[in-house]
């Protein structure tokens, strides 16, 4: 198999976009901006899902699902929220077509006109809070822990599959709470659970941070996150959780009797993270040979290749492959005996190695008769002889997809250590961000003009102010100002 793969080193933007295709995860739609997401494309989401809905749950929050339209007035109720989406709404004004008249083809039905328009949901935080006014009465009824498995539509004007899609998928959680310090502690928690999520099964290290306030969610008073560093030294937001305080309660009116006999706005969150994990996954870990995925969250996570010339070989060889496979799946790994004759042993392999499978087994006469296997992997590209009788199979295997698991993030995590740069002058800041990348750790004033100047200067944005930043007087490292400490700079996705 022919990967034709361009080099990273040579254009990052191209190798991405082909190998999305060429892996079959996923390709543009005939839709400007949405796209399909293949069969295997969508089960490495189905594996991202599963593992955090399980998270999910073991924090007390339970599924529930909200319409896919929301009243156009509801989204004027809290000004900053339709700020901050007013641009990027798809809106439903008309309900039916009909044939034109001239017989020039099907148009909008003026007849059918919406008496109220809708907008098709950017982000569920009005159509849930207006459903919260009828959930909420006492405080019997808080907290309320709330998610949403959804599809949500941004108009993006430039796009890239996975990345930035007009349509992508997510999860949205929503969660009312009776206290101020009980929705903040949600809002961390949640920041914490992705960033355990990403960190133990995409092998991805991340920064705990918070937003400035310029950058920080739409009718939110804090917004926490977790950054990536990719590999071509741009950042990546890879997860959001929001503080809402009192602001959609106040503007859908929901309160709630307190055991004093009072009544109060009820404090609310929102947190999520998409489709964007994909990419993340694919640009922090895979090479110019294709994916590299972390077993955790790989599909296959053990390929068995026959290696033949006659069919009594490969009958011998299907039943050594049968008796390994059972055994891995005893102990929950996903394994496939690729034995399909329409395709030589070496295209097979190629196109395993493309797909990220962790670990790769090839089966021949030979082997059967040494009572051997030959494993290679995938992140390492390296091979070793196995003796079947050494050791248990399961054990080895185990053992070794465990290894690759821990060695994909330990190399990731040196990459963001070795992309991270403290700057203390103007002039360094540009060196470093022109001829390095990466997070330039550097001392800013606090002001929202010194962080829109730098960004028109350079296209570097704050991407968070580290939650385990010390106290650290200095100077901005743009107008020279006093700093309390340094945050984190960066060009980002």
């Amino acid at each position: 198999m022919s990967k034709g793969l361009p080099k990273r080193s040579e254009d990052y933007s191209l190798w991405y976009n082909e190998l999305v295709k060429k892996a079959d995860l996923a390709e543009n739609s005939a839709v400007r901006g949405c796209m399909v997401i293949k069969p295997y494309g969508y089960s490495i989401w189905e594996k991202m899902q599963a593992e955090l809905d399980r998270m999910f749950k073991e924090t007390g929050h339970s599924n529930a699902y909200f319409p896919l339209f929301i009243p156009k007035s509801y989204l004027s109720k809290e000004a900053s929220h339709v700020a901050g989406f007013a641009k990027e709404c798809a809106v439903v004004t008309h309900y039916r077509l009909k044939n034109a008249e001239d017989g020039s083809g099907i148009i909008v039905d003026p007849d059918a006109k919406l008496e109220e328009e809708l907008i098709v949901r950017p982000t569920s935080e009005t159509v849930i809070w207006s459903t919260y006014k009828n959930w909420v009465q006492s405080y019997r009824d808080l907290p309320l822990l709330v998610n949403q498995w959804a599809n949500v539509v941004r108009w993006e004007m430039r796009t890239r599959l996975f990345l930035r899609t007009t349509e992508f998928l997510w999860q949205e959680g929503h969660t009312a709470h009776a206290t101020k310090k009980e929705a903040e502690e949600e809002t961390n928690r949640m920041m914490n659970v992705y960033a355990q999520f990403s960190e133990n099964f995409m092998a991805l290290p991340v920064v705990r941070g918070r937003k400035t306030e310029s950058e920080r969610f739409a009718g939110a008073d804090d917004t926490l996150c977790i950054e990536a560093m990719m590999q071509d030294g741009k950042a990546l937001q890879a997860g959001t959780s929001h503080f809402l305080g009192q602001n959609f309660a106040k503007a859908f009116d929901v309160k709630f009797a307190t055991k004093e006999g009072g009544l109060e706005y009820v404090w609310g969150t929102s947190w999520g993270v998409s489709t964007r994990l994909m990419g993340a996954l694919i640009m922090a870990h895979s090479d110019d040979n294709g994916l590299v995925l972390p077993p955790k969250l790989a599909p296959i996570q053990v390929v068995i290749i026959p290696i033949y010339r006659k069919d009594e070989e490969l009958d011998a060889i299907t039943e050594k492959a049968n008796e390994i496979m059972a055994d891995l799946r005893k102990v929950g790994v996903s394994v496939k005996f690729d034995n399909r004759d329409t395709y030589k042993p070496g295209w097979k392999f190629a196109e395993h190695e493309l797909k990220g499978v962790p670990l790769r087994i090839a089966i021949g006469p030979r082997d059967l008769e040494n009572g051997t296997i030959e494993i290679a992997r995938r992140d390492t590209l390296t091979k070793e002889q196995f003796e079947l009788t050494s050791q248990p199979i399961s054990e080895k295997i185990s053992g070794m997809l465990d290894e690759i698991q821990k060695s994909i993030y330990s190399k990731a995590l040196n990459f963001k250590s070795e992309m991270t740069t403290e700057v203390n002058s103007w002039d360094e800041f540009k060196k470093v961000l022109e001829d390095k990348g990466g997070f330039l750790s550097a001392h800013w004033d606090g002001t929202a003009e010194t962080e829109e100047k730098v960004k028109d200067l350079t296209k570097a944005t704050i991407r968070c102010i580290p939650l385990d930043r010390k106290d650290e007087a200095g100077v901005c490292v743009y107008s020279g100002k006093p700093s309390k400490g340094r945050v984190l700079f960066a060009k980002a996705y």
